[in-house]
């Protein structure tokens, strides 16, 4: 492989040499084809997630698609699981997985009940509004069933109002999408201490709720049920 003109991206090339040129995930693919300018934005998204659960040891992450914003969130916490409810991206995930950034990843249906094992914080990232309004709480209710006492829980899922503006492809699984109170009342069933925050492309913010694309829910002081 040829030399570069500056030492300084030598590493480019050795990392390259040592270990190949990474692969986006199955679904990234096809976002990065279509629609580049989103990947951005969810990568911002796994940002806001793995600095909020900065230090926590045990994570997992509920409907992680192809996992490739995953890794952002590793880079903040220690032992991450990720879970789907599609085999197809569960072996995309393993097919690519690198051996410096090791995760366990599973073919898991929440709504079949909680996964095995206690962890310290879970997230969900753009599934909520895929789960029937008549299923929602026994999705949560596992999720939060496999947090230890302190355990912490983040959903982001698009705004209702933002629906208007959403690609067909993307309407086709939003049958639940919501309000920002309608999101905190649902998370106050089972947590103590709800933030939601607002979201419109990569920036994070307290603004008004019925004018934000994209809603980020902090919970805390996990409830007994």
């Amino acid at each position: 492989m040829a030399r570069t003109k500056e030492a300084q991206y030598e590493d480019c090339l050795r990392a390259a040499e040592e270990s190949g040129i990474d692969n986006l995930g199955v679904m990234t693919n096809q976002v990065w084809r279509d629609d580049p300018r989103r990947l951005a934005i969810l990568l911002s998204r796994y940002k806001f997630v793995g600095k909020m659960l900065s230090g926590k040891r045990r994570v997992v992450e509920v409907g992680c698609g192809d996992a490739f914003g995953s890794r952002v969130v590793q880079q903040e916490t220690g032992e991450l699981t990720v879970l789907d409810i599609d085999p197809v991206f569960i072996a995309d995930i393993k097919l690519r997985m690198h051996p410096d950034w090791p995760l366990t990843a599973a073919t898991h249906d929440m709504l079949s009940g909680p996964y095995p094992g206690i962890f310290d914080a879970a997230y969900s990232l753009d599934v909520l509004e895929h789960i029937p309004a008549a299923e929602e709480q026994t999705f949560l209710h596992n999720i939060v069933a496999s947090l230890n006492k302190d355990g912490v829980l983040i959903v982001g899922m698009p705004s209702l109002e933002s629906q208007e503006y959403a690609s067909p492809q993307s309407k086709i699984g939003h049958i639940n999408c919501k309000h920002g109170s309608d999101l905190k009342a649902l998370m106050a069933q089972f947590f103590d201490n709800v933030f939601v925050f607002s979201m419109n492309d990569e920036v994070v913010h307290t603004g008004y709720w019925p004018m934000a694309h994209y809603y980020l829910a902090l919970c805390c002081g996990k409830q007994r049920f």
